[in-house]
Parts: structure tokens; C-alpha cells; sequence
């Protein structure tokens, strides 16, 4: 007989930094719907629970964003909040949990490779977050998002962010400096139709970064590029 204080989730609910109240909820999670279909007798599979994961983290890295990054505005916010709510960024974590030997799949899944297929460890990911709004509502969620989530802040890699310098500068600025880049043209060239725009960027009040471009957008753009470039060296 199984003792009453076996608890088959206990290293990763270590690794998740939230100990479920109701194991059962965490087992469901961990149920992909495969699994469900050749079992006899179970009701429910992790879809649900997904779903609800999916809007629970949205919700806590909205509000936990809003709160340390005050003075990034909504495009920033938003940027950030897709990096670290992505599917990329959930397959991550749950990738490092070793959350794939957890999965309860069907012999086919299995078989197949399900266990470690992106999709099958995003969505239980999602579903564990969405277990854990039901066990304990959002600060259950933001403590499995400060332990997992915020760390990619810091590691996410450059080439993630390489559609969007500008972005990427903002929230270094603003972890680092608690200000924003500050932007200006230094010069411009060329006719009215035809004209080439130099810009500047000072973060921490120091010449980071200059940039050239047809608008003032692309030279912006420019500029926090190459201002990501200088400190990555000096670091």
C-alpha cells in the first residue's frame, strides 16, 4: 500500500518553487490528452487547465511588469511580457524541469517522442500554472513566475531580441539605470526626399550608441544596436 505521505512530485515542486496543495490538480496537469483517450475511466486531461495557465501567467507577468518597470511604456511592457510568456520561453522552463519524464502520455505519444516534444512540455507548463490559480489563486502563479520566469530576463539571448534593439535597450536601461534611452538627431543629410538621419543615444546620461538611417526610426534603431553592442563588450 502506498504510505500516505508519498508524494511522486516532490522534486518538482522543489524545482517549481510552489508545493501544490491538491496533487491531484498537478496530476491533471501533467495529463496530455493522449493519455486520457486509451485510459479507461478518466474524465479530464490537461486542455482545460492550459487554457486557463495561459491567461493566469498573462495576468501576473502584466502586473508584475507594471509594477518593477515603471517608467517602461505599453509598447516596451508588451514586448517584454511576449519574451518572457512565449512559447519558446515556456518549452525552455519546462525543458529544464525535466518536465517531459513527468508527462503522462499514451503508449503512441510515447513512443513517438512525445516527452520531449516542444508543444506537449508547453502545454503542460501552461497547465501547471493554471493548476496552481486553482490550488491557490495568483500568488501561487507568481511564485512559480518570480522563480522561473524573471531569470530569463537576464539570460534571454540577444539574437531573441534581434527584430527589436530598441526594446531590448529600454529594459536594460531601465533594470540597470531606472531611466530610458534618450534619442536625438545629431545631423542630417541629403535632399528633402532623400534624406539621411544620425541619431544618438544616451543611457545613464552616456553617449551608448550612434546610428544612421532614411527615417528616424530605422536610425534609432541603429543606434541601440550598436549601443547593445559597446556594453556588451565593456561588460
Amino acid at each position: 500500500m502506498r504510505s500516505l505521505f508519498h508524494n511522486p512530485y516532490r522534486a518538482l515542486e522543489r524545482k517549481l518553487g510552489y508545493v501544490f496543495k491538491s496533487k491531484a490538480l498537478l496530476e491533471t496537469a501533467l495529463m496530455h490528452r493522449s493519455y486520457r483517450f486509451e485510459a479507461t475511466g478518466i474524465k479530464a486531461d490537461n486542455q482545460r487547465l492550459e487554457f486557463l495557465g495561459d491567461s493566469a501567467l498573462g495576468l501576473v507577468a502584466s502586473v508584475y511588469l507594471f509594477k518593477a518597470y515603471r517608467v517602461l511604456q505599453e509598447g516596451a511592457l508588451t514586448c517584454l511580457r511576449s519574451r518572457l510568456t512565449s512559447g519558446k520561453a515556456l518549452a525552455r522552463i519546462g525543458h529544464s524541469l525535466g518536465l517531459g519524464e513527468h508527462l503522462r502520455l499514451g503508449k503512441g505519444e510515447r513512443q513517438s517522442g512525445g516527452k520531449d516534444r516542444a508543444s506537449n512540455v508547453t502545454d503542460a507548463m501552461e497547465a501547471i500554472l493554471g493548476a496552481a490559480y486553482l490550488d491557490r489563486g495568483s500568488k501561487a502563479v507568481e511564485k512559480i513566475f518570480i522563480k522561473l520566469f524573471i531569470p530569463l530576463i537576464e539570460i534571454e539571448p540577444d539574437d531573441a531580441w534581434s527584430d527589436n534593439p530598441k526594446g531590448r535597450l529600454q529594459v536594460i536601461a531601465q533594470r540597470r539605470w531606472k531611466s530610458n534611452p534618450k534619442y536625438s538627431v545629431v545631423q542630417q543629410d541629403g535632399p528633402s526626399h532623400a534624406k539621411t538621419f544620425t541619431v544618438r543615444v544616451l543611457v545613464g546620461g552616456v553617449n551608448q550608441g550612434t546610428g544612421k538611417g532614411m527615417t528616424k526610426r530605422d536610425a534609432e534603431q541603429q543606434a541601440a544596436a550598436q549601443a547593445l553592442e559597446q556594453m556588451q563588450e565593456t561588460s
